[in-house]
């Protein structure tokens, strides 16, 4: 499923509402789907009453976001969507509001990989599906709780093959690379970091750090602060490693501050923004991968859906299950380049 533009404008039309539900996202809720838009129990229209958690909100979730709301809208569910801020005691109390409030099921974006299990003893018997981060012990998946979401490490291997290709092309084996690292810890940033340097050696490139990694906890403008001294203290590199867009952004734009051209050496990112396709399209970026945001949001209501109605996770999402584990429903990652970008944008 590809992100054409009338997906970012219905990602910006539901953010700007929300945003205004919220008084400014300040942690409020907004409602989609139904008639009550309470988010407690029984709805008087007869719909399925149910809460959606975001751990933040940013240009990635917004669209996950609106993707939720449209499948809860296509599915009569009143959904209610509340913004954690990133506070995980925060996002505790919503989901036990909704399970006081007799909610039959729960969708969760946790603020940390690590808060899976908090979350779910405050669900309590409500069916839940987490989405698009994933808990660090996939284990604790069972048939009441699920997870949504793409699988990290085809994110970085998309990345390493795209640099192996260009640098093979050149005829070279050694590079050295930058890496903007996102928030240490969080699943994808060790995922796409592990995944891209094993693609590289599994494809014949022997890859090594030109510096230490560049933390830059997912910001654009942070990346850029970042790299900027690097980029005027004549370190050799061959490529820069981001992992998301927006790092990736904060590059290009470093180095044409630093009178660089950007197109000179490979910048990969991961996700497929707005301004990460158009930097793939305008060569300022090799490559990106999209990571399918309307659909995470879209399949997570309709696997909630399907736990409560006691039907397989995936029935009518379009996605498969984990071949290992029947709990997980992967939304595949897919490769960007400049040959097939305008299919993305």
């Amino acid at each position: 499923m590809k992100m054409k533009k009338f997906l970012a404008l219905a990602a910006a039309l539901a953010l700007s509402l929300s945003l205004a539900a919220c008084g400014g996202g300040g942690g409020g809720a907004s409602t989609d789907g139904g008639d009550s838009g309470d988010g407690g129990g029984a709805s008087t229209s007869g719909n399925t009453n149910m809460t959606f958690v975001m751990g933040s909100r940013d240009e990635f979730l917004s669209t996950l976001e609106a993707g939720a709301k449209k499948a809860a809208s296509d599915l009569g569910v009143n959904l209610t969507t509340v913004d954690s801020q990133n506070d995980a005691s925060k996002a505790i109390q919503y989901v036990e509001t909704a399970r006081n409030a007799g909610e039959p099921g729960i969708v969760v974006n946790v603020v940390g990989s690590d808060q899976a299990p908090a979350v779910m003893e405050a669900a309590g018997d409500m069916k839940m599906v987490l989405v698009n981060r994933t808990p660090e012990d996939m284990a604790i998946l069972n048939e009441n709780v699920v997870y949504v979401g793409s699988n990290e490490m085809d994110s970085g291997k998309y990345q390493g093959e795209a640099l192996a290709e260009y640098f093979k092309a050149l005829g070279q084996t050694d590079i050295k690379y930058i890496l903007l690292s996102g928030t240490l810890g969080h699943t994808a940033q060790i995922n796409r970091t592990k995944s891209c340097l094993e693609s590289l050696e599994a494809n014949g490139i022997n890859a090594t750090e030109a510096s230490a990694p560049l933390v830059c906890d997912w910001d654009r403008a942070t990346a850029m602060d970042m790299i900027t001294p690097l980029l005027t203290s004549g370190l050799e590199f061959d490529c820069i490693i981001a992992n998301n867009d927006a790092m990736a952004l904060g590059a290009v734009e470093a180095m044409e501050g630093a009178g660089l051209d950007p197109s000179s050496v490979p910048i990969v990112g991961v996700d497929c923004t707005a301004d990460g396709a158009a930097a793939v399209a305008s060569g300022k970026m090799l490559m990106t991968v999209f990571q399918n945001a309307d659909g995470q949001g879209r399949a997570s209501i309709q696997a909630c859906m399907n736990l409560i109605n006691g039907d397989p996770i995936e029935k009518d999402t379009g996605y498969e299950v984990d071949s290992e584990n029947p709990y997980i429903l992967w939304v595949p990652f897919e490769p960007v380049y400049a040959s097939n970008v305008a299919d993305y944008q």
